[in-house]
């Protein structure tokens, strides 16, 4: 069996890849924008290039290739993206070679590593939860990422925290999503201040004492404070990780949300709330989890060094 297995993220703007080794070591990483604008097929090839390459660059066939993507997805079928608006694509489609492969979930993938290798290591039930451009969850029961009936597990972005509130983007009205995303803050900010902001710069106005600043944010607080709320009394997990650009913010975020939380959850505990420990690479090292499943090791990672993996070659 080769050393190494090939794992590559893929995401609507870009695509990450890595060579990573058994024992856990990231020997390899690379970037390529993914060009959606050119269609679907552009973007098989340029995945299935992409693992060509990095297989390349290791000196053969990998062990396996584990791939995390948009949509709705198997573990051997693509189904549905609307972000790249491909259907129905097999996992072999994606692979020019002929090893094991195992597609999963952008979001879940990244709840996968975090449950494996980062903040979830040690408990097995939590919410995965990365504010960005977007808001999406994976659910993670029994250390699993958990999808189902039909892969909408974990839709939390969409959960109505104002019934009354904004328009989504989906067509319901008031999701989280259009409250608390990276992109909802520096929107509803630079409506109301007519001038243009990210969430980035929404954050440090809070700081300041913008008072419109310190507005919006609180309105994204409590729009997550609503959510977790619910899925905590639903599902009682031991924690909740945050990850994605907005819980960058820190404590600006984290302490907020925690008192808010404390306060809706009158007659029990809230549970804690933990920054995601793999960042950006959470994506590439749940597919490189998913490429030694696919090779036949399905408890790799259990001896992974989380030192090993945030060593410079994988920031």
């Amino acid at each position: 069996m080769s050393s190494f297995v090939v794992a590559l993220d893929v995401g609507g703007t870009s695509m990450k890849g890595g060579l990573v080794t058994r024992s856990g070591e990231v020997v390899l990483t690379d970037r390529r924008a993914t060009p959606r604008d050119e269609g679907p097929a552009a973007v098989v090839g340029t995945i299935r290039s992409f693992i060509d390459d990095l297989a390349a660059a290791g000196g053969g066939a990998p062990a396996g290739v584990g791939l995390a993507v948009p949509g709705l997805v198997t573990a051997d079928t693509a189904l549905y993206s609307a972000n790249i608006g491909w259907r129905d694509v097999p996992a072999a489609d994606f692979v020019p070679l002929d090893v094991p492969v195992m597609l999963g979930h952008d979001v879940r993938t990244g709840g996968l590593a975090e449950s494996v290798l980062g903040a979830g290591r040690e408990v097995s039930d939590f919410l995965f939860l990365p504010i960005g451009t977007g808001i999406a969850g994976a659910v993670i029961l029994g250390g699993e990422p958990y999808g189902g009936t039909a892969g909408w597990g974990g839709e939390i972005g969409h959960i109505p925290v104002f019934p009354a509130g904004e328009v989504c983007a989906c067509g319901q009205i008031g999701c989280l999503e259009t409250y608390a995303s990276a992109s909802a803050v520096g929107r509803r900010y630079s409506a109301r201040a007519a001038s243009p902001a990210t969430a980035e710069q929404v954050a440090a106005l809070t700081v300041s004492g913008d008072p419109l600043a310190v507005e919006v944010w609180g309105e994204a607080v409590e729009a997550l404070s609503l959510a977790l709320a619910t899925y905590t009394l639903l599902l009682d997990p031991s924690a909740i990780v945050l990850g994605g650009g907005l819980a960058e913010a820190g404590p600006l975020l984290s302490d907020p949300l925690a008192e808010r939380l404390r306060g809706r959850l009158t007659f029990r505990d809230a549970p804690p709330l933990r920054p995601a420990a793999l960042g950006v690479n959470a994506g590439m090292l749940g597919a490189a989890l998913l490429g030694w499943r696919a090779a036949g090791i399905p408890d790799a990672g259990a001896t992974w060094s989380l030192d090993v993996l945030k060593s410079p070659r994988v920031a």
